[in-house]
């Protein structure tokens, strides 16, 4: 899976911080009964939510991973239109098909 530099140096110069984020994260989605396709389907739209390019990257890859289509990815970007707005759920459905390119 694709990490960006900046991930991996930040895991590479804060080795302990990295484990207790990533153990918060993996205890995060063990808390409550959401299967992983659907945990990233909502990860994607809180990216979306708060405009971070790598953040919908990374959430529309894993839930490709997981299973989801195209159309449901899609979906639950444009389901922040009327919460985040237009420009918004534009820029996260641009990078959404720039992940779709990457994966062809």
């Amino acid at each position: 899976m694709y990490l960006p530099n900046v991930y991996k140096q930040f895991k590479d110069n804060y080795p302990d911080v990295f484990k207790d984020y990533k153990q918060l994260g993996i205890s995060a989605r063990k808390a409550g009964p959401l299967d992983e396709k659907t945990q990233n389907l909502i990860k994607l739209g809180i990216s979306a939510g708060v405009n971070s390019r790598g953040g919908v990257m990374s959430s529309t890859r894993k839930a490709m991973a997981a299973g989801a289509t195209a159309k449901e990815i899609e979906h639950a970007v444009m389901l922040a239109l009327t919460t985040t707005g237009f420009p918004n759920m534009i820029a996260a459905l641009s990078w959404v098909h720039e992940v779709f390119e990457e994966a062809k």
